[in-house]
Protein backbone atom coordinates (compact mmCIF):
# COMPACT_ATOMS: atom_id res chain seq x y z
CA UNK A 1 0.00 0.00 0.00
CA UNK A 2 1.58 2.97 -1.08
CA UNK A 3 2.17 5.81 2.06
CA UNK A 4 0.55 9.23 1.44
CA UNK A 5 2.54 11.97 2.57
CA UNK A 6 0.27 14.43 4.12
CA UNK A 7 1.23 18.17 3.73
CA UNK A 8 0.32 21.62 3.87
CA UNK A 9 -0.53 23.74 0.91
CA UNK A 10 2.07 27.07 0.87
CA UNK A 11 -1.69 28.93 1.42
CA UNK A 12 -2.85 27.07 4.64
CA UNK A 13 1.23 27.57 5.56
CA UNK A 14 0.84 31.43 5.38
CA UNK A 15 -2.95 31.60 6.82
CA UNK A 16 -1.41 29.71 9.95
CA UNK A 17 1.52 32.03 10.46
CA UNK A 18 -0.66 35.22 10.35
CA UNK A 19 -3.38 33.77 12.90
CA UNK A 20 -0.71 32.59 15.04
CA UNK A 21 -1.61 28.98 14.64
CA UNK A 22 1.27 27.16 15.59
CA UNK A 23 1.78 28.93 18.83
CA UNK A 24 -2.40 28.25 19.37
CA UNK A 25 -1.55 24.48 19.12
CA UNK A 26 1.21 24.90 21.74
CA UNK A 27 -0.81 26.62 24.48
CA UNK A 28 -3.31 24.40 23.65
CA UNK A 29 -1.46 21.25 23.71
CA UNK A 30 0.14 22.45 27.80
CA UNK A 31 -3.46 23.13 29.02
CA UNK A 32 -4.26 21.87 32.70
CA UNK A 33 -5.88 18.71 32.62
CA UNK A 34 -9.06 18.51 34.55
CA UNK A 35 -9.75 15.46 37.20
CA UNK A 36 -6.32 15.28 38.17
CA UNK A 37 -5.81 14.68 42.09
CA UNK A 38 -5.69 18.17 43.36
CA UNK A 39 -7.75 17.96 46.80
CA UNK A 40 -5.83 19.37 49.82
CA UNK A 41 -6.23 18.14 53.69
CA UNK A 42 -5.67 21.62 54.51
CA UNK A 43 -6.58 24.56 52.38
CA UNK A 44 -4.76 27.18 54.28
CA UNK A 45 -1.13 25.02 53.01
CA UNK A 46 -2.29 26.21 49.32
CA UNK A 47 0.64 28.63 47.49
CA UNK A 48 -0.77 31.51 45.94
CA UNK A 49 0.89 30.74 42.68
CA UNK A 50 -0.25 27.15 42.13
CA UNK A 51 -4.22 28.26 42.72
CA UNK A 52 -5.14 24.63 40.87
CA UNK A 53 -8.27 25.78 40.42
CA UNK A 54 -10.86 23.05 38.82
CA UNK A 55 -14.38 22.93 39.88
CA UNK A 56 -15.79 26.26 40.89
CA UNK A 57 -18.40 28.30 41.99
CA UNK A 58 -18.73 31.82 41.31
CA UNK A 59 -20.65 34.30 44.17
CA UNK A 60 -20.82 38.27 42.97
CA UNK A 61 -22.82 40.98 44.99
CA UNK A 62 -24.77 43.34 43.05
CA UNK A 63 -24.32 46.85 44.73
CA UNK A 64 -25.48 49.35 41.80
CA UNK A 65 -26.77 49.33 38.16
CA UNK A 66 -29.36 46.95 36.60
CA UNK A 67 -29.52 43.12 37.29
CA UNK A 68 -28.37 42.66 33.58
CA UNK A 69 -25.08 44.84 34.39
CA UNK A 70 -24.80 41.97 37.37
CA UNK A 71 -25.15 38.71 35.05
CA UNK A 72 -22.58 40.07 32.90
CA UNK A 73 -20.06 40.65 35.12
CA UNK A 74 -20.72 37.00 36.60
CA UNK A 75 -20.73 36.28 32.81
CA UNK A 76 -17.36 37.57 32.33
CA UNK A 77 -16.11 35.80 35.49
CA UNK A 78 -17.10 32.70 34.26
CA UNK A 79 -15.09 33.41 30.77
CA UNK A 80 -12.15 34.40 33.37
CA UNK A 81 -12.46 31.18 35.01
CA UNK A 82 -12.47 29.02 32.20
CA UNK A 83 -9.49 30.69 30.61
CA UNK A 84 -7.65 29.41 33.95
CA UNK A 85 -8.64 26.28 33.49
CA UNK A 86 -11.77 25.51 35.45
CA UNK A 87 -15.22 23.89 35.22
CA UNK A 88 -18.00 26.27 36.59
CA UNK A 89 -20.83 24.30 38.46
CA UNK A 90 -22.74 27.05 39.71
CA UNK A 91 -23.18 30.95 39.75
CA UNK A 92 -24.77 33.01 42.61
CA UNK A 93 -25.34 36.80 43.23
CA UNK A 94 -26.53 38.60 45.94
CA UNK A 95 -28.19 42.06 46.15
CA UNK A 96 -26.65 44.57 49.06
CA UNK A 97 -25.76 47.94 49.41
CA UNK A 98 -22.15 46.66 49.93
CA UNK A 99 -20.14 43.77 50.42
CA UNK A 100 -19.90 42.68 54.34
CA UNK A 101 -16.16 43.20 55.41
CA UNK A 102 -16.30 39.90 57.34
CA UNK A 103 -17.54 37.49 54.83
CA UNK A 104 -17.74 39.54 51.57
CA UNK A 105 -22.17 38.00 51.34
CA UNK A 106 -22.80 38.25 54.87
CA UNK A 107 -22.67 35.50 57.70
CA UNK A 108 -26.44 34.12 56.88
CA UNK A 109 -25.60 33.41 52.95
CA UNK A 110 -22.29 31.83 53.69
CA UNK A 111 -24.44 28.37 54.79
CA UNK A 112 -25.63 28.78 51.55
CA UNK A 113 -22.57 28.98 49.56
CA UNK A 114 -21.36 26.17 52.02
CA UNK A 115 -24.51 24.20 51.00
CA UNK A 116 -23.61 25.04 47.24
CA UNK A 117 -20.41 23.85 47.06
CA UNK A 118 -20.63 20.91 48.97
CA UNK A 119 -23.94 19.81 46.86
CA UNK A 120 -22.17 20.42 43.37
CA UNK A 121 -18.40 18.83 44.70
CA UNK A 122 -16.19 21.84 44.53
CA UNK A 123 -13.34 22.49 45.39
CA UNK A 124 -13.10 26.55 45.27
CA UNK A 125 -15.30 29.82 45.41
CA UNK A 126 -14.33 32.33 43.20
CA UNK A 127 -15.75 35.60 44.09
CA UNK A 128 -16.51 38.71 41.70
CA UNK A 129 -14.46 41.24 43.45
CA UNK A 130 -10.99 41.78 45.35
CA UNK A 131 -11.28 40.04 49.15
CA UNK A 132 -9.63 41.78 51.94
CA UNK A 133 -6.98 39.00 53.94
CA UNK A 134 -9.64 38.28 56.66
CA UNK A 135 -12.84 38.04 53.96
CA UNK A 136 -10.61 35.20 52.55
CA UNK A 137 -9.86 33.97 55.96
CA UNK A 138 -13.39 33.57 57.22
CA UNK A 139 -14.51 32.60 54.03
CA UNK A 140 -12.44 29.69 53.53
CA UNK A 141 -13.50 28.66 57.58
CA UNK A 142 -16.75 28.67 56.75
CA UNK A 143 -16.96 26.81 53.36
CA UNK A 144 -13.77 24.58 53.80
CA UNK A 145 -12.61 25.17 50.32
CA UNK A 146 -10.18 27.27 48.27
CA UNK A 147 -11.62 30.83 47.81
CA UNK A 148 -10.21 33.11 45.00
CA UNK A 149 -10.86 36.94 44.68
CA UNK A 150 -11.17 38.24 40.89
CA UNK A 151 -7.95 39.57 41.38
CA UNK A 152 -5.88 36.71 42.00
CA UNK A 153 -8.03 35.00 39.42
CA UNK A 154 -6.33 37.45 36.58
CA UNK A 155 -3.35 37.48 37.68
CA UNK A 156 -3.10 34.08 37.65
CA UNK A 157 -4.57 34.32 33.90
CA UNK A 158 -1.66 36.63 33.13
CA UNK A 159 1.04 34.28 34.64
CA UNK A 160 -0.16 31.51 32.22
CA UNK A 161 0.59 33.65 29.45
CA UNK A 162 3.31 35.58 30.09
CA UNK A 163 6.12 34.64 27.09
CA UNK A 164 8.66 36.99 27.08
CA UNK A 165 11.29 38.04 29.99
CA UNK A 166 10.06 41.57 30.43
CA UNK A 167 6.09 40.03 30.53
CA UNK A 168 6.93 37.48 33.27
CA UNK A 169 8.42 40.06 35.51
CA UNK A 170 5.33 42.02 35.33
CA UNK A 171 3.23 39.49 35.80
CA UNK A 172 5.41 38.15 38.85
CA UNK A 173 5.50 41.53 40.25
CA UNK A 174 1.89 42.14 40.25
CA UNK A 175 1.80 39.01 42.04
CA UNK A 176 3.73 39.66 44.74
CA UNK A 177 2.15 42.96 45.32
CA UNK A 178 -0.95 41.47 45.20
CA UNK A 179 0.41 38.91 47.85
CA UNK A 180 2.65 40.84 50.43
CA UNK A 181 -1.05 42.34 52.49
CA UNK A 182 -2.64 38.94 52.07
CA UNK A 183 0.21 36.50 53.40
CA UNK A 184 -2.29 36.29 57.14
CA UNK A 185 -5.02 36.00 55.18
CA UNK A 186 -4.18 32.12 53.79
CA UNK A 187 -4.30 30.64 57.16
CA UNK A 188 -2.56 30.51 60.24
CA UNK A 189 -0.36 28.36 59.63
CA UNK A 190 2.28 31.11 58.14
CA UNK A 191 2.61 32.78 61.52
CA UNK A 192 4.04 29.61 62.91
CA UNK A 193 8.10 29.05 63.51
CA UNK A 194 10.00 28.60 60.28
CA UNK A 195 11.62 25.46 60.29
CA UNK A 196 12.66 25.22 56.59
CA UNK A 197 12.39 27.22 53.20
CA UNK A 198 9.74 29.48 52.49
CA UNK A 199 7.06 28.26 50.07
CA UNK A 200 6.51 32.03 48.86
CA UNK A 201 7.90 32.14 45.30
CA UNK A 202 9.31 29.16 44.94
CA UNK A 203 12.55 30.73 46.74
CA UNK A 204 14.99 28.46 49.15
CA UNK A 205 15.96 29.40 52.64
CA UNK A 206 19.53 29.62 53.32
CA UNK A 207 21.70 29.76 56.69
CA UNK A 208 21.58 33.23 58.81
CA UNK A 209 18.55 34.48 56.82
CA UNK A 210 16.63 34.73 59.62
CA UNK A 211 16.60 35.74 63.43
CA UNK A 212 16.18 32.17 65.71
CA UNK A 213 12.29 33.78 67.06
CA UNK A 214 11.46 34.94 63.40
CA UNK A 215 8.65 33.84 62.08
CA UNK A 216 7.72 32.18 58.97
CA UNK A 217 5.19 34.96 58.02
CA UNK A 218 8.65 37.39 58.58
CA UNK A 219 10.67 35.57 56.93
CA UNK A 220 7.78 35.58 53.66
CA UNK A 221 7.69 39.13 53.82
CA UNK A 222 11.16 39.75 54.13
CA UNK A 223 11.57 37.42 50.75
CA UNK A 224 8.32 39.20 49.00
CA UNK A 225 9.96 42.68 49.56
CA UNK A 226 13.76 41.65 48.51
CA UNK A 227 12.11 40.28 45.19
CA UNK A 228 9.63 42.81 44.44
CA UNK A 229 13.16 45.49 44.96
CA UNK A 230 14.74 43.44 42.48
CA UNK A 231 11.98 42.76 40.01
CA UNK A 232 11.43 46.88 39.96
CA UNK A 233 15.31 47.17 38.99
CA UNK A 234 15.01 44.47 36.42
CA UNK A 235 11.53 46.42 35.11
CA UNK A 236 13.46 49.41 34.81
CA UNK A 237 16.27 48.37 32.68
CA UNK A 238 13.91 46.59 29.97
CA UNK A 239 11.86 49.93 30.37
CA UNK A 240 15.08 52.27 28.91
CA UNK A 241 15.08 49.18 26.19
CA UNK A 242 11.54 50.06 25.39
CA UNK A 243 12.02 54.09 25.44
CA UNK A 244 14.92 53.58 23.38
CA UNK A 245 13.62 52.09 20.61
CA UNK A 246 10.41 54.57 21.09
CA UNK A 247 13.05 57.28 20.40
CA UNK A 248 14.14 56.29 17.73
CA UNK A 249 11.07 55.75 15.60
CA UNK A 250 10.59 59.30 17.19
CA UNK A 251 14.02 60.48 15.80
CA UNK A 252 12.83 59.06 12.53
CA UNK A 253 9.72 61.07 12.16
CA UNK A 254 7.59 57.37 12.24
CA UNK A 255 4.17 57.74 13.15
CA UNK A 256 2.62 55.06 15.93
CA UNK A 257 -0.84 53.65 15.96
CA UNK A 258 -1.74 51.83 19.27
CA UNK A 259 -4.16 48.83 18.84
CA UNK A 260 -6.07 49.48 22.23
CA UNK A 261 -9.31 47.33 23.80
CA UNK A 262 -11.21 45.25 25.95
CA UNK A 263 -9.96 41.80 25.95
CA UNK A 264 -11.22 39.24 23.40
CA UNK A 265 -12.01 42.15 21.34
CA UNK A 266 -10.19 41.16 18.37
CA UNK A 267 -7.16 43.12 17.95
CA UNK A 268 -4.19 40.95 17.99
CA UNK A 269 -6.65 39.90 14.83
CA UNK A 270 -7.00 43.15 13.54
CA UNK A 271 -3.08 43.55 13.61
CA UNK A 272 -2.73 40.19 11.75
CA UNK A 273 -5.03 41.81 9.31
CA UNK A 274 -3.63 45.15 8.57
CA UNK A 275 -0.05 43.97 8.94
CA UNK A 276 0.29 39.86 8.56
CA UNK A 277 1.78 40.03 11.99
CA UNK A 278 1.42 36.41 12.67
CA UNK A 279 -0.14 37.18 16.56
CA UNK A 280 -1.54 34.32 18.52
CA UNK A 281 -5.27 34.40 17.99
CA UNK A 282 -7.32 32.44 20.29
CA UNK A 283 -11.13 32.93 21.52
CA UNK A 284 -10.02 33.69 25.02
CA UNK A 285 -9.36 36.66 27.42
CA UNK A 286 -5.75 37.78 27.89
CA UNK A 287 -4.61 35.58 25.20
CA UNK A 288 -1.87 37.92 24.23
CA UNK A 289 -0.11 39.85 26.62
CA UNK A 290 3.19 40.59 25.34
CA UNK A 291 2.88 43.69 22.79
CA UNK A 292 3.56 43.16 19.40
CA UNK A 293 5.06 46.37 17.07
CA UNK A 294 4.72 46.28 13.48
CA UNK A 295 6.02 48.48 10.30
CA UNK A 296 2.63 49.22 7.83
CA UNK A 297 2.82 51.42 4.86
CA UNK A 298 0.20 53.99 3.90
CA UNK A 299 -0.92 54.47 0.15
CA UNK A 300 1.14 57.27 -0.25
CA UNK A 301 4.45 55.25 0.65
CA UNK A 302 4.43 56.55 4.36
CA UNK A 303 5.51 54.05 6.85
CA UNK A 304 4.31 53.93 10.28
CA UNK A 305 3.99 51.53 13.17
CA UNK A 306 1.18 49.41 14.14
CA UNK A 307 1.30 48.16 18.34
CA UNK A 308 -0.83 45.38 19.90
CA UNK A 309 -1.10 46.06 23.77
CA UNK A 310 -2.40 44.17 26.54
CA UNK A 311 -6.49 43.70 26.52
CA UNK A 312 -8.26 45.48 29.81
CA UNK A 313 -11.09 44.33 31.40
CA UNK A 314 -13.46 46.07 33.93
CA UNK A 315 -12.10 46.09 37.80
CA UNK A 316 -8.76 45.53 35.98
CA UNK A 317 -6.30 45.15 39.11
CA UNK A 318 -3.91 48.18 40.06
CA UNK A 319 -1.31 45.59 40.50
CA UNK A 320 -1.37 44.98 36.77
CA UNK A 321 -1.77 48.78 35.42
CA UNK A 322 1.32 49.47 37.70
CA UNK A 323 3.61 46.53 36.75
CA UNK A 324 2.57 47.05 32.99
CA UNK A 325 3.02 50.81 33.21
CA UNK A 326 5.81 50.44 30.79
CA UNK A 327 4.17 48.28 28.38
CA UNK A 328 0.67 50.63 28.91
CA UNK A 329 2.89 53.76 27.86
CA UNK A 330 3.14 52.18 24.40
CA UNK A 331 -0.45 53.49 24.11
CA UNK A 332 0.38 56.84 25.86
CA UNK A 333 3.06 57.80 23.34
CA UNK A 334 1.26 56.49 20.28
CA UNK A 335 -0.23 59.66 17.64
CA UNK A 336 -3.36 57.34 17.66
CA UNK A 337 -5.44 54.81 19.47
CA UNK A 338 -7.23 52.68 17.49
CA UNK A 339 -9.87 51.24 20.14
CA UNK A 340 -11.32 48.20 19.37
CA UNK A 341 -14.89 47.25 20.71
CA UNK A 342 -16.73 44.16 20.47
CA UNK A 343 -19.95 44.35 18.84
CA UNK A 344 -21.00 40.73 19.28
CA UNK A 345 -20.91 41.39 23.32
CA UNK A 346 -23.79 42.13 25.58
CA UNK A 347 -22.34 45.64 26.98
CA UNK A 348 -20.41 47.20 24.67
CA UNK A 349 -20.62 50.53 26.00
CA UNK A 350 -19.19 49.40 29.53
CA UNK A 351 -16.02 47.99 27.49
CA UNK A 352 -15.58 51.37 26.56
CA UNK A 353 -15.89 53.05 29.66
CA UNK A 354 -13.47 50.56 30.94
CA UNK A 355 -11.19 50.83 28.64
CA UNK A 356 -10.76 54.54 28.38
CA UNK A 357 -10.53 54.35 32.30
CA UNK A 358 -7.74 52.63 32.18
CA UNK A 359 -6.46 54.72 29.40
CA UNK A 360 -7.08 57.77 31.83
CA UNK A 361 -4.43 56.10 34.53
CA UNK A 362 -1.48 55.98 31.99
CA UNK A 363 -2.26 59.50 30.59
CA UNK A 364 -3.59 57.96 26.90
CA UNK A 365 -7.28 59.95 26.87
CA UNK A 366 -5.52 63.20 25.50
CA UNK A 367 -5.06 61.25 22.32
CA UNK A 368 -6.80 60.78 19.48
CA UNK A 369 -8.98 57.87 19.22
CA UNK A 370 -10.61 55.77 16.07
CA UNK A 371 -12.88 53.84 17.73
CA UNK A 372 -13.45 50.14 15.67
CA UNK A 373 -16.76 47.87 16.55
CA UNK A 374 -15.32 44.61 15.61
CA UNK A 375 -16.99 41.00 15.17
CA UNK A 376 -19.94 43.12 12.70
CA UNK A 377 -20.48 39.42 11.52
CA UNK A 378 -21.60 37.84 14.91
CA UNK A 379 -23.37 40.86 16.28
CA UNK A 380 -27.05 41.26 15.67
CA UNK A 381 -28.18 44.39 13.21
CA UNK A 382 -30.82 45.83 16.14
CA UNK A 383 -27.10 46.40 18.23
CA UNK A 384 -25.18 47.55 15.32
CA UNK A 385 -27.43 50.19 14.63
CA UNK A 386 -27.46 51.22 18.54
CA UNK A 387 -24.02 51.69 17.68
CA UNK A 388 -23.90 53.26 14.92
CA UNK A 389 -26.32 56.30 16.55
CA UNK A 390 -24.61 56.14 19.41
CA UNK A 391 -20.81 56.18 17.43
CA UNK A 392 -21.17 57.86 14.10
CA UNK A 393 -17.49 58.08 13.18
CA UNK A 394 -16.63 54.37 14.78
CA UNK A 395 -15.66 51.86 11.87
CA UNK A 396 -17.42 48.71 11.52
CA UNK A 397 -15.36 45.68 10.73
CA UNK A 398 -15.03 42.02 11.19
CA UNK A 399 -11.30 41.05 11.15
CA UNK A 400 -12.47 37.02 11.13
CA UNK A 401 -14.25 37.92 7.55
CA UNK A 402 -12.05 40.45 6.47
CA UNK A 403 -15.08 42.90 6.17
CA UNK A 404 -14.21 46.85 6.42
CA UNK A 405 -10.50 46.21 6.71
CA UNK A 406 -10.08 48.34 3.68
CA UNK A 407 -12.29 51.08 5.23
CA UNK A 408 -10.79 50.66 8.36
CA UNK A 409 -7.02 50.91 6.83
CA UNK A 410 -7.88 54.19 4.89
CA UNK A 411 -9.55 55.56 8.93
CA UNK A 412 -5.75 55.01 9.90
CA UNK A 413 -4.38 56.63 7.79
CA UNK A 414 -6.08 59.71 7.93
CA UNK A 415 -5.90 59.97 10.78
CA UNK A 416 -1.96 60.08 10.86
CA UNK A 417 -0.19 63.37 11.75
CA UNK A 418 0.78 65.31 8.67
CA UNK A 419 4.76 66.25 8.34
CA UNK A 420 4.52 70.15 9.09
CA UNK A 421 6.87 71.74 5.82
CA UNK A 422 5.81 71.69 2.90
CA UNK A 423 8.67 71.79 0.46
CA UNK A 424 9.33 71.50 -3.56
CA UNK A 425 12.52 70.17 -5.00
CA UNK A 426 14.42 68.42 -7.64
CA UNK A 427 16.33 65.61 -6.45
CA UNK A 428 19.58 64.17 -8.61
CA UNK A 429 18.95 60.89 -9.60
CA UNK A 430 21.96 59.82 -7.86
CA UNK A 431 20.05 60.57 -4.56
CA UNK A 432 17.42 58.07 -5.28
CA UNK A 433 18.26 57.35 -0.88
CA UNK A 434 16.78 60.50 -0.54
CA UNK A 435 13.84 59.98 -2.82
CA UNK A 436 13.18 56.47 -0.58
CA UNK A 437 13.34 58.60 2.41
CA UNK A 438 10.69 60.98 1.01
CA UNK A 439 7.93 58.17 0.25
CA UNK A 440 8.83 56.41 3.75
CA UNK A 441 8.37 59.33 6.32
CA UNK A 442 6.81 62.55 4.25
CA UNK A 443 4.03 62.86 1.94
CA UNK A 444 4.01 62.94 -1.23
CA UNK A 445 1.97 65.33 -2.68
CA UNK A 446 3.15 65.51 -6.27
CA UNK A 447 6.05 64.15 -8.29
CA UNK A 448 7.37 63.90 -12.03
CA UNK A 449 10.69 63.31 -14.04
CA UNK A 450 12.88 65.86 -15.67
CA UNK A 451 16.16 65.44 -17.40
CA UNK A 452 17.53 66.96 -14.19
CA UNK A 453 16.24 65.01 -11.75
CA UNK A 454 12.86 64.14 -9.81
CA UNK A 455 10.78 66.85 -9.15
CA UNK A 456 8.65 66.51 -5.98
CA UNK A 457 6.13 68.12 -3.98
CA UNK A 458 5.94 67.08 -0.70
CA UNK A 459 5.41 67.63 2.79
CA UNK A 460 8.19 66.23 5.59
CA UNK A 461 9.53 66.81 8.98
CA UNK A 462 11.77 69.04 9.82
CA UNK A 463 15.17 67.22 9.85
CA UNK A 464 13.92 65.75 6.41
CA UNK A 465 12.94 69.24 5.36
CA UNK A 466 16.85 70.47 6.23
CA UNK A 467 17.90 67.93 4.20
CA UNK A 468 16.22 68.55 0.84
CA UNK A 469 17.04 72.83 1.47
CA UNK A 470 20.30 72.67 -1.15
CA UNK A 471 17.71 71.21 -3.49
CA UNK A 472 14.73 73.45 -3.17
CA UNK A 473 12.71 74.84 -6.07
CA UNK A 474 12.26 78.68 -6.59
CA UNK A 475 9.46 80.09 -7.95
CA UNK A 476 11.98 81.16 -10.79
CA UNK A 477 13.22 77.54 -11.60
CA UNK A 478 15.50 76.20 -14.49
CA UNK A 479 16.29 73.17 -15.07
CA UNK A 480 20.02 73.42 -13.70
CA UNK A 481 21.49 71.05 -11.24
CA UNK A 482 21.22 72.94 -8.08
CA UNK A 483 24.28 71.39 -6.58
Amino acid sequence: MRHQESFVPLADEELAATTGELELEDRQALRRVAGLSTELTDVTEVEYRQLRLERVVLVGVWTEGTVTDAENSLTELAALAETAGSQVLEGLIQRRTRPDPATYIGRGKVDDLGSVVLSTGADTVICDGELSPSQLRNLEQRTRVKVVDRTALILDIFAQHAKSKEGKAQVELAQLEYLLPRLRGWGESLSRQSGGSARVGGAGGGVGLRGPGETKLETDRRRIRTRIARLRREIKGMRSVRQTKRSRRTRNAVPAVAIAGYTNAGKSSLLNRLTGAGVLVEDALFATLDPTTRRAHAADGRVYTLSDTVGFVRHLPHQIVEAFRSTLEEVADADLVVHVVDGAHPDPEEQVRAVREVLSEVGADRLPELLVVNKTDAADEETLLRLKREWPDAVFVSARAGRGIDDLRAAIEARLPRPAVEVRAILPYDRGDLVARVHQRGEVLGSSHTGEGTVLHVRVDEALAAELAPYRLHEEWSPVNPR
